[in-house]
C-alpha cells in the first residue's frame, strides 16, 4: 500500500473516499488476502539477515556516521516510500535508537511484527511478546518517511505511559511524539497531531476527525470556539495508523455508533420518557411483553400494545406523539429488565457511567442513544443528563478503511481473519513465539449452579494461596467481582479488587498481582494491555494462576485472559470455572437444562475436561456467529446508505 508523498500532506487532507469498491472486486480482494503465502518464510529470513547486517554496520559507526546514515535513510524513504530496499536499514536505525535510549534490543519477532504493519497488514503477536516496542519500530519508520502516524491504543493511561516511555527513542531519530487524551482542548490536540507520531485512543481520534468533517463542510454549532480563535483543522488527514489490540477496536467495538452531538434542552422528550417509564411498570411479563436477552430489547404482545394504547389515552398523550411514546415503552422495558447496574453501568456521585463490556472499564464520555440514557437515569434516580441533537456520526467499520495505510496487532486475531479481510481489507500474519509456551491449561469445570461454582473457586483460591502462588480471579462484571470479594472475605483470604469502581488504583493493584500468594479479583480490566510481572522465585514455583470465571462471547477473549499468565516462556496456568445458570447459558435454557441433568449424575455435580469444553463452546460459537452477523448487517446498511446518499457524504 503506497504512502502519500510529503508534498501531498501540506494544505490537503489525505484520506480514502467513503465509497466501497464494487462487490465482485471486494470479494476478489478478500479471497486474495486469505490465500497462504508459501514463499514468506524465505523472504523473512532474508529480511532478518538484512536488518542484522545493517545493525552491525550502525554499531561500528561513530556518532556523526550514524547521523549521516539517518539523514540518508530519511531522504530515501521520502522519495521511494516504504517499499524501498532501505526498509531493513530504517528498522535497524529504530532498533538502534531503542537500544541506546531504552536499553532494549528488539527481538526478531518484534521486527517481523513491525514489518507486517508497515506492509498494511495485521500481526497476531502473542501476549507478552513486546507489542509496544514493535509498534514503536513501525511508527518510527513511517515517521522517518515523513508521514503523520496515529498510534491507536486502548486507553488514556496507555497513551500517556507508552508515549512518555518511548519519547527518548523517538527524539534520537529526530521525531516528535504527541498524545491526545480525553481532557485535552483543541489547542493541545492540534499540537499533538502536528507531531510525527501521535498516541491516542480510537474514540478520541474518531471524534476529532468528525469535528474536522463538520468544519470542512462549514458547520458551526459546537465548533464556535475554534471558529472564534481561528484554529485550523485538528488532524492532517488519515495517512497512517497502527492499532494496538486491533480486534478489540475493529471487532468488539465495531457496532458502537460514534455520535458527535450538540446538547440542547428537550422537555418533550423528557416528558415522553417519564410517561414510558411509568407505563412500563404497569405491564405484565409474558402477557404484555417478551424480552430478548441477547439483543437487550423488548417486544410488545398484542395484549401489551392494547394496554399501552389504553394507558396513553388515560395519561392524555396526544395522538401524534403516541407512536413515539410506544417505542419509548419498549425501550423502557429493556432498561427496566435487561440493563443491570454494576454490569452494564455504574452510578457514581449521582451520575450514570457506562461500562465498556469488552474492557470492563468506565466508558468515559459515552452515552446511550434513542432515550435509553434518560430511561436508565430515571430507573436509578440520577439527575437527567439532558437530550442532544446528532450532528454527525460514524462507526469504526467506516472510519478505519479511510486510512491510506492501516496496520495493527493483537494476540487474538486468527479466529476472525476472514471478517477482518472483508470489513477492513486487512490480511493477517501470525508471528511465531520467541520462546516455547509453558502455559498449563487445567481441565474446565462446569457446575450445575453458580453457587456451587463460587464455592469451588474460593476453595481453589485458598489452596493456591497456601502454596504461595499468585491468583488472578477473573469475573464477568463489577457485580460478580464484588460477590467474589465478599466470599473471599468470608473465607479469610486477603485480596484486592480491580474493577471500574477502583480504576484509579489500577497501576498499583496490577503491580502487586504477581507477588507470592497474592489474590486479585478483576473484571476484564485485567485483560488487554495488562502486564502482571511475576518475580523469578514465584515463576519457579509455578507462576501466575488464572481462575477464569468468565463465559466470554468469543474465543478471542478467552485467549486474551489466558495470556495474562505464562508470558515469554514463563510457567503459569489457566482454568475455566463455569456455571449452567450464569453467563451465556442463560441465553440457551434448553442446552443448560440438558447439561444440568447430566451434571446431577456425575460425582460432585460437575462436568470436567473435554465434555465441559464442548458444552461451553456451543453457546460461545452461537454468540460469535450472532455478533459477526450483526457487524455484517451494519456494514451492509452502511454500504446501502453510501450508495444511495454518496453525494451527501463528508468532504474528502
Amino acid at each position: 500500500m503506497p504512502l502519500p508523498r510529503p508534498g501531498v500532506l501540506h494544505g490537503a487532507y489525505p484520506q480514502r473516499p467513503d465509497a466501497p469498491p464494487p462487490r465482485w472486486l471486494a470479494a476478489l480482494a478478500t479471497a486474495w488476502r486469505l490465500l497462504p503465502r508459501p514463499g514468506e518464510c524465505l523472504g523473512t529470513r532474508r529480511f532478518l539477515q538484512a536488518v542484522q547486517q545493517a545493525t552491525a554496520v550502525l554499531a561500528a559507526l561513530p556518532e556523526p556516521g550514524r547521523i549521516a546514515r539517518l539523514q540518508a535513510v530519511r531522504a530515501t524513504l521520502a522519495r521511494q516510500g516504504l517499499a524501498a530496499a532501505v526498509l531493513p536499514e530504517a528498522l535497524a536505525l529504530a532498533a538502534d535508537a531503542a537500544q541506546r535510549q531504552l536499553g532494549l534490543v528488539p527481538h526478531a519477532v518484534q521486527l517481523l511484527a513491525a514489518r507486517t504493519m508497515l506492509q498494511g497488514r495485521l500481526a497476531e503477536m502473542a501476549t507478552g511478546e513486546g507489542k509496544t516496542l514493535a509498534a514503536f519500530l513501525a511508527a518510527a519508520v513511517a515517521g522517518l518517511a515523513g508521514v503523520p502516524v496515529h498510534l491507536v491504543t486502548a486507553n488514556d493511561y496507555l497513551v500517556q505511559r507508552d508515549a512518555a516511555w518511548l519519547q527518548p527513542a523517538y527524539a534520537a531519530l529526530g521525531l516528535g511524539v504527541g498524545t491526545v487524551v480525553q481532557p485535552d482542548g483543541p489547542v493541545q490536540r492540534m499540537a499533538a497531531y502536528r507531531c510525527h507520531v501521535t498516541y491516542c485512543t480510537a474514540r478520541e481520534l474518531v471524534f476529532d476527525w468528525l469535528r474536522d468533517q463538520l468544519a470542512r463542510r462549514g458547520a458551526t454549532t459546537d465548533l464556535q470556539l475554534r471558529a472564534a480563535t481561528g484554529l485550523p483543522l485538528l488532524l492532517r488527514g488519515l495517512c497512517c495508523a497502527f492499532i494496538d489490540e486491533a480486534d478489540a477496536i475493529l471487532l468488539d467495538d465495531a457496532m458502537t455508533p460514534l455520535v458527535l452531538s450538540h446538547s440542547l434542552p428537550d422537555e418533550d422528550e423528557q416528558a415522553r420518557c417519564r410517561a414510558a417509564w411509568r407505563i412500563s411498570g404497569l405491564l405484565g411479563a409474558r402477557r404484555d411483553y417478551r424480552l430478548h436477552t441477547a439483543e437487550r430489547s423488548a417486544e410488545l404482545t398484542e395484549a401489551g400494545s392494547a394496554a399501552v394504547a389504553a394507558h396513553l389515552q388515560r395519561l392524555g398523550v396526544a395522538p401524534a406523539a403516541r407512536r413515539q411514546t410506544t417505542d419509548a415503552v419498549r425501550l423502557a422495558l429493556a432498561a427496566r429488565h435487561l440493563y443491570q447496574r454494576d454490569r452494564h453501568y455504574l452510578v457514581r456521585d449521582g451520575k450514570l457511567l457506562l461500562i465498556d463490556e469488552t474492557t470492563g472499564r468506565v466508558a468515559e464520555g459515552r452515552v446511550w442513544s434513542r432515550g435509553l440514557q434518560a430511561l436508565v437515569e430515571l430507573k436509578e434516580g440520577c439527575k437527567p443528563s439532558g437530550s442532544s441533537r446528532t450532528l454527525t456520526q460514524t462507526t469504526f467499520q467506516r472510519f478505519f478503511p479511510r486510512y491510506l495505510l492501516l496496520g495493527g496487532m493483537s494476540g487474538t486475531l486468527n479466529e476472525s481473519r476472514a471478517e477482518l479481510a472483508t470489513a477492513y481489507g486487512l490480511a493477517l500474519r501470525r508471528i511465531p513465539l520467541r520462546r516455547p509456551s509453558r502455559r498449563l491449561h487445567r481441565p474446565t469445570r462446569l457446575h450445575a449452579t453458580d453457587a456451587a461454582r463460587w464455592t469451588g473457586v474460593v476453595a481453589e483460591a485458598q489452596r493456591l494461596h497456601a502454596a504461595g502462588l499468585p491468583v488472578l480471579l477473573a469475573t464477568d462484571s463489577v457485580a460478580d467481582s464484588e460477590r467474589a470479594s465478599a466470599l473471599l472475605v468470608r473465607a479469610g483470604l486477603p485480596h484486592e479488587v480491580l474493577n471500574a469502581r477502583h480504576d484509579a488504583a489500577e497501576a498499583a493493584i496490577v503491580a502487586r498481582a504477581g507477588q507470592a500468594g497474592a489474590i486479585t479479583v478483576a473484571t476484564n480490566m485485567a485483560g488487554r494491555g495488562t502486564d502482571i510481572a511475576v518475580p523469578a522465585d514465584v515463576a519457579a514455583a509455578g507462576g501466575l494462576q488464572v481462575l477464569a470465571c468468565q463465559h466470554n462471547p468469543a474465543r478471542r477473549l478467552d485467549r486474551q485472559l489466558a495470556g495474562r499468565c505464562a508470558r515469554q516462556g514463563q510457567p503459569g496456568a489457566v482454568q475455566r470455572w463455569l456455571a449452567l445458570d450464569a453467563g451465556l447459558f442463560l441465553l440457551h435454557p434448553r442446552l443448560a437444562g440438558a447439561a444440568a441433568a447430566l451434571c446431577r449424575r456425575l460425582p460432585g455435580a460437575v462436568v470436567q475436561g473435554p465434555l465441559a469444553d464442548l458444552l461451553a463452546a456451543l453457546p460461545q460459537r452461537l454468540a460469535e456467529r450472532h455478533d459477526a452477523g450483526r457487524r455484517a448487517a451494519l456494514r451492509q446498511d452502511d454500504r446501502t446508505t453510501c450508495e444511495q446518499l454518496g453525494f451527501a457524504g463528508p468532504a474528502d
